[in-house]
């Protein structure tokens, strides 16, 4: 690795853990070149802004969620669960909420959206495959595979972003997804069972 794109990374992951403590708001330029012990010119070279820096920073957290996924297609696990735990692959840590409630604000829609579409075109392709693995098990049938999935996630995304989801909401999903996917009615079930562990969704 280079020097360059070393000090950067090294850059990127000081703002992470300083945007995850003090909030992306509570997080100054300054206050980032302290504790990088660097000048301010530096800090210019590598990034035009706080705001070009958050977005490498979500980056980055896609590049480890994606990691975690390929984990998850390669793991000897049952293809629905498969399917399930790639697209909640993609969703922040719990620690990382902080990070998800600034992009959720509507000064940031713009790089919101920008982050959302970066997300979908890194998962649509692990998806995919997930679902030709599923068709070849006779646990889905349907065509336009990029389609469907491209939709589940549109879908998911929506629905699950700030939490205020409902049981019913989950509900209508499942059987979204189920019709989507041509996947037997009740075959998805489990994945209420999941959200409730990992969610708290807003009573009916």
């Amino acid at each position: 690795m280079k020097k360059g794109e070393k000090r950067r990374k090294e850059l990127l992951k000081i703002a992470y853990r300083m945007f995850l403590s003090k909030g992306y708001e509570n997080t100054s330029v300054d206050s980032i070149i302290e504790e990088a012990g660097i000048a301010k010119g530096t800090f210019y070279h590598y990034f035009e802004s706080k705001e070009q820096m958050l977005e490498e920073v979500c980056n980055m957290m896609i590049a480890a969620e994606a990691e975690n996924a390929e984990n998850i297609l390669a793991a000897d696990i049952p293809v629905p669960e498969k399917l399930i735990g790639i697209v909640g692959s993609f969703r922040p840590a719990l620690e990382e909420q902080t990070i998800g409630d600034t992009l959720n604000r509507p000064e940031n829609v713009l790089m919101h959206d920008k982050v959302n579409r970066r997300i979908i075109e890194t998962q649509v392709p692990l998806l995919v495959k997930v679902v030709e693995e599923g068709i070849k098990e006779g646990i889905f049938s349907c065509d336009k595979l990029y389609e469907r999935v491209r939709m589940i996630l549109m879908i998911s995304n929506s629905l699950f972003d700030d939490y205020s989801f409902t049981d019913r909401d989950v509900s209508v999903f499942i059987e979204l997804m189920e019709k989507l996917l041509g996947a037997k009615p009740g075959s998805m079930e489990f994945v209420k069972t999941l959200i409730s562990a990992q969610n708290s969704p807003v009573s009916e």
